[in-house]
């Protein structure tokens, strides 16, 4: 009965667990910008949802998607393997954006009211830390065009 009951219990909390994480991203908000004299790239993502500005000109409105559960799940899982704390410090790959190689981009995320905002990397070579997220990110706007 103890073997049943422990069974139980830990999958019980590692259901727990995983629902924890992904609140903890219903509850943050991603901005993800690129940007170049002649290219602009904004993603928002709040609650499942994402916000893809491209261009600055006024006709360039803003599209809003849903994003599919499968996504929205390799979002939540690279999400949690990002320590907040350290995003200033990863470091970039390359430095393309440097002589317009690349458009020069960057993270912010805002959660559990504090803002945390990553150094300026290429566009389509994020450090290695959140490349998996940057990635999924980035693909939600491809979807778009």
């Amino acid at each position: 009965m103890k073997t049943i009951s422990m069974i139980f219990l830990t999958l019980f909390m590692a259901k727990s667990c995983d629902n924890a994480t992904q609140n903890d991203l219903n509850n943050a908000v991603i901005q993800y910008a690129a940007d170049t004299r002649g290219y602009h790239l904004k993603i928002i993502i709040t609650n499942q949802t994402a916000t893809i500005s491209q261009g600055r000109s006024p006709e360039n409105k803003a599209e809003q998607i849903k994003i599919s559960d499968a996504d929205w799940k390799v979002l939540v899982n690279g999400f949690t393997e990002i320590n907040l704390e350290e995003l200033p410090n990863f470091k970039d790959p390359t430095q393309k954006r440097f002589y317009d190689g690349a458009a020069a981009a960057n993270l912010k995320v805002r959660y559990q009211d504090k803002n945390y905002e990553s150094k300026d990397f290429d566009h389509g070579y994020p450090p290695a830390e959140i490349e998996k997220l940057v990635t999924k990110i980035v693909s939600l706007a491809k979807t778009t065009e």
